[in-house]
């Protein structure tokens, strides 16, 4: 079993779509695999998926590699990824199937407090992150490389979270936005990254779609 590191904290029938997108992504990565797979949730809203066949071992690395994985030996891992909780002055805390704090010194993105740095760089709640577990854990390089792209690109981006990527593909449209977006980049199940087009205004962006989606939105300016 792979307990992906992405959660389902939505619930009702957004809950059901969810679990239902995720089954068909799990589909499309490892369906042609000799392998059944079931798709669940735990306790905590982190979904699992039970692989079972011939290429169960390939099928597994697949999923960890696409969502990265919630291990219980997280202290054993070189690099492990949590969702983002909560942030304080005194860092940000993810969720890594226990609480890891990530302390103000070890985020490695600039000056700011944690709060400003969260902004800055459109960390939604609940966005998955890698960081490097030990006796004080630090984002991992390749997270705080993923951020700093986001800056420096040459167009901007609104992140969004509590909502599936079809869905927010679905309110842009909606809000006739279609032709001022590059993509919806998926960051986890639930949080999406929409690319700007240049010349779009991702805080313009983020005031004309706010209003059509329960979730926060957080724009990255370059």
């Amino acid at each position: 079993m792979v307990v992906l590191a992405t959660r389902l904290y939505v619930h009702g029938d957004a809950r059901d779509r969810a679990v239902d997108s995720l089954r068909s992504l799990v589909g499309n990565a490892i369906g042609d695999l000799d392998v059944d797979f079931d798709v669940g949730v735990r306790h905590d809203d982190f979904p699992t998926v039970t692989v079972e066949g011939a290429d169960e071992t390939v099928a597994r690395n697949i999923l960890r590699d696409e969502w990265g994985e919630i291990r219980s030996d997280v202290e054993d891992a070189e690099i492990a990824t949590g969702t983002l909780e909560s942030w304080s002055e005194e860092g940000i805390t993810l969720d890594a199937g226990r609480s890891v704090q990530i302390p103000a010194a070890e985020l490695g993105l600039g000056g700011g407090t944690p709060s400003q740095i969260r902004k800055r760089f459109g960390l939604i709640q609940h966005l998955p992150m890698k960081f490097v577990p030990g006796e004080t854990p630090a984002l991992a390089d390749e997270e705080r490389d993923r951020l700093y792209s986001w800056r420096r690109a040459e167009t901007g981006r609104v992140n969004v979270n509590s909502a599936t990527r079809a869905e927010v593909r679905a309110t842009v449209n909606r809000a006739g936005h279609a032709n001022d977006i590059v993509t919806v980049e998926r960051l986890g199940l639930l949080e999406q990254s929409i690319v700007c087009k240049p010349g779009t205004d991702p805080p313009g962006l983020l005031a004309s779609i706010g209003s059509y989606l329960d979730s926060e939105l957080l724009a990255v300016v370059p």
